[in-house]
């Protein structure tokens, strides 16, 4: 399900995925699904592939348009190879695919054998959270016709917690990096219907710098990319509001009914069936 909302800014291009097209007044709901046994949020609550599956079809049935799946969980934990990650992410969505033939399938990563091996098993998309780190994921996504994610790191690498990092402007420093990403991932053969970017909350940054990307998230719509943001349960939300990790929900929504009204295209959550509602609302308001 796709929820009509409100025009997002002049010149803001179409994004197309699996025949399906979210363009100008349309919002899709992005469910995440970690097989990690050490995720920050869920602590390991999908890791079993049967209860991936089953949080799967939860989300479909709750309205779902994309299932982003990741292996590896962000923040610092134990290291995780490459085979591994593979392992953790190609079966299901080789079952995924082959269960729900409508849905979006996207892999979380930044490593292009992990992109590489996913797209083989029938995903649509790539997320890649670490700013272009592994340079041939883009290739990888050109080379299977799949939709990227660009998004921005503040320069740090995979796994790497932000520490006292400082912008003259974080906005300024994000639209030009994604941008510069958006623009390369074109430039190797990604089909631009496919290019979305993302500030990244939280990666690189601390929550002055997410609040101030979600205050002035119009920018990165004005520039013609689709945006995608990932704020659900996030430690800005937290903080600002001085709640633990089950106590964000509010904060969550809050943050992506602002989202969504500043132009962004694509929401990644882990509450679907209450972000769907949230964006119904903002959508009805128009």
């Amino acid at each position: 399900m796709v929820t009509e909302g409100p025009a997002v800014p002049e010149g803001t291009g179409t994004l197309r995925l699996r025949g399906r097209t979210f363009a100008g007044r349309r919002y899709a709901v992005m469910g995440v699904i970690n097989r990690t046994p050490d995720s920050f949020y869920d602590r390991g609550a999908t890791y079993a592939l049967d209860a991936a599956l089953a949080s799967a079809d939860h989300a479909v049935a709750a309205g779902v348009d994309i299932i982003d799946v990741g292996g590896v969980k962000a923040g610092y934990g134990a290291h995780v190879d490459e085979t591994e990650e593979i392992r953790r992410t190609v079966p299901f969505v080789r079952e995924l695919r082959d269960r729900h033939r409508e849905v979006v399938i996207s892999v979380d990563t930044w490593r292009a054998g992990v992109g590489r091996a996913c797209a083989e098993a029938g995903a649509d998309m790539i997320n890649d959270t670490w700013a272009g780190a592994d340079p041939d994921l883009a290739r990888v996504a050109a080379e299977y016709g799949t939709g990227l994610v660009c998004s921005h790191s503040g320069g740090l690498a995979p796994r790497t917690d932000p520490h006292r990092v400082r912008y003259d402007d974080v906005v300024a420093d994000v639209v030009a990096g994604v941008c510069a990403l958006a623009e390369r991932a074109v430039s190797v053969g990604v089909r631009p219907d496919g290019v979305m970017i993302d500030p990244t909350h939280d990666f690189g940054k601390n929550t002055y710098h997410s609040l101030e990307l979600t205050r002035r998230l119009g920018e990165l719509a004005a520039t013609g990319w689709p945006v995608l943001v990932a704020v659900s349960n996030k430690d800005f939300v937290g903080e600002t509001l001085a709640v633990g990790l089950t106590e964000r929900g509010d904060g969550t929504l809050a943050t992506l009914a602002m989202s969504a009204r500043e132009g962004a295209r694509v929401f990644r959550v882990h509450d679907v069936a209450a972000a769907r509602a949230a964006l119904d609302a903002v959508a009805a308001v128009g």
